[in-house]
């Protein structure tokens, strides 16, 4: 087990694959309150990236908090990430996040977006602040919802993706009750301080570094529309949404949302673009000049 001592009170848990320097470009970054140990984090470390994924403070195995940050839990989420990079002398580096890890995703972008190369989010949304700002997991442990609608719809002619998504279902199932502390943590909503529609869509606009969407269309949380809401706010950004998937598609189509984030990222490094050179245009000018 991997801890990293911050500053003088919070020390946070991480888990590291892949390897290589840290100043290359390769580095992935993400923090969640805990990973699955076989989703698209790790798949892309065995593609040859190096990802360090940080369960976030107030979490088991990280430091658990006593406190209520109000709106500014994704502040305090995002700066932590930011001081485990310095703390390993990483520069600037790819941010992965999925649901709520994509929402200290989106604190990053605007607090430190210098720092990130590229932003994979996944079922990303962010959440319309005209919902309100409480999270499902707190509406659910408060027993103002009596569950969250279901994650993923049902999988047709396909065995192995349904013995996959079964297997994940039996290793929640095991995993200990978490301490008492963390139960009471409501992060909330990713920048719920806007407090409005028109304001969060005002700050994505800011956001100039590439990102690419993932999404199922029948995600509940993070909906079609409102990811398609997002692209259309954010100047750089490729937006890929599968049918037949749901919330939990970092885990269930693990090979083909690596291979779309991999293609995205070789070409975000190599070019800065969110799209790949468009070279036969370039040649058919060349030669129209000539004429």
């Amino acid at each position: 087990m991997s801890y990293l001592q911050i500053n003088e009170k919070i020390s946070l848990y991480y888990e590291e694959y892949g390897q290589g320097d840290v100043t290359l470009d390769n580095v992935i970054i993400s923090a969640q309150v805990g990973f699955y140990p076989k989703g698209m984090q790790q798949h892309l470390a065995k593609m040859g990236y190096h990802v360090f994924c940080i369960t976030l403070r107030g979490f088991h195995p990280s430091t658990l908090i006593d406190e209520d940050y109000g709106e500014h839990w994704y502040d305090i989420f995002a700066d932590d990430v930011i001081s485990f990079a310095n703390k390993l002398g990483i520069g600037n580096f790819i941010y992965m996040g999925a649901s709520h890890g994509a929402g200290v995703g989106w604190h990053l972008m605007l607090r430190h977006g210098k720092r990130i190369r590229a932003f994979v989010a996944v079922v990303a949304g962010p959440h319309s602040l005209a919902e309100g700002t409480m999270s499902y997991r707190q509406m659910l442990a408060q027993g103002i919802i009596k569950e969250i609608p279901p994650f993923n719809p049902p999988i047709d002619n396909d065995a192995a993706r349904q013995k996959r998504r079964d297997v994940r279902a039996e290793h929640i199932e095991k995993l200990m009750l978490p301490p008492e502390p963390e139960r009471k943590i409501d992060y909330g909503r990713p920048l719920m301080k806007l407090k409005n529609e028109e304001k969060l869509c005002a700050e994505l606009n800011k956001i100039k570094t590439p990102v690419i969407l993932i999404g199922g269309i029948d995600d509940p949380i993070s909906t079609p529309e409102l990811m398609i809401r997002t692209a259309k706010c954010l100047p750089n950004c490729k937006l890929v949404i599968y049918s037949n998937c749901g919330h939990d598609i970092d885990t269930d189509l693990i090979e083909e949302t690596c291979e779309e984030t991999d293609r995205f990222l070789r070409n975000v490094l190599a070019t800065g673009k969110i799209y790949q050179p468009v070279v036969e245009q370039l040649d058919n000018l060349k030669a129209e000049n000539k004429l």
